[in-house]
């Protein structure tokens, strides 16, 4: 089986907005294709509606277009190695279970909108104890760790909150979310305590290694 660089969510990101595959995007195409998206969906063309929501919407989608184009033009230019996983980690065999009752997560930032981000786009605070649930993961979801208030600009806050999931819920695409939400705006990230790089590769490594269970038993 080939390996990727891209997360089966990237996959299908890039195939929804670059309307091809990864394997089939060369230097020139991306080039014409990002020219396109940016003039298409660029923030600044959504101003007319006045409405924050639809603009947050529009800048959360401009990112992560340009997040997934630099992982593109860094796999075109050999920058991006493909992931080389270690067979003798449980975690990167195909049988591995994982779950996780409150993993605690904390991400130091200097983006006063992060938590909110997080916790979706309707919060103006947040209480000690506010759920959240992951879209399309199941039943994974996030819990506050503290309240959190105040619309201050220019500071620096560490945001905590427990993540739990189950075995039937797919951490790739729990992970995929995560970063997806603190990709450009995290500048440390702890699991468990633990300081992770802010990359998704670690992120979903450091997730995997606490929370994994077992292999699954064979069906053959």
């Amino acid at each position: 089986m080939s390996s990727t660089p891209f997360t089966p969510r990237e996959q299908e990101e890039i195939l929804e907005f670059f309307g091809l595959p990864p394997e089939q995007i060369d230097a020139d195409n991306l080039k014409k294709i990002l020219r396109e998206l940016r003039a298409k969906y660029h923030p600044d063309n959504f101003e007319k509606f006045g409405d924050a929501t639809v603009r947050q919407l529009a800048t959360e989608r401009f990112q992560r277009i340009e997040h997934l184009a630099e992982k593109l033009e860094q796999q075109l230019s050999g920058t991006l190695p493909a992931p080389t996983p270690n067979t003798q980690d449980p975690v990167f065999d195909p049988r591995a279970q994982f779950a996780y009752k409150a993993m605690k997560i904390e991400i130091r930032t200097g983006d006063k909108d992060l938590k909110y981000h997080l916790f979706g786009s309707f919060y103006r605070w947040l209480q000690l104890g506010e759920k959240f649930k992951i879209p399309d993961a199941g039943n994974a979801w996030l819990v506050s760790d503290e309240e959190y208030r105040g619309v201050k600009i220019g500071f620096q806050e560490t945001i905590r909150f427990y993540l739990t999931f189950d075995e039937s819920d797919p951490v790739e695409a729990i992970v995929s979310w995560l970063w997806q939400k603190i990709d450009g705006r995290a500048d440390a990230v702890l699991v468990e305590g633990e300081p992770v790089s802010t990359n998704f590769e670690a992120l979903l490594l450091a997730v995997k290694r606490r929370s994994f269970r077992q292999l699954a038993a064979s069906t053959a």
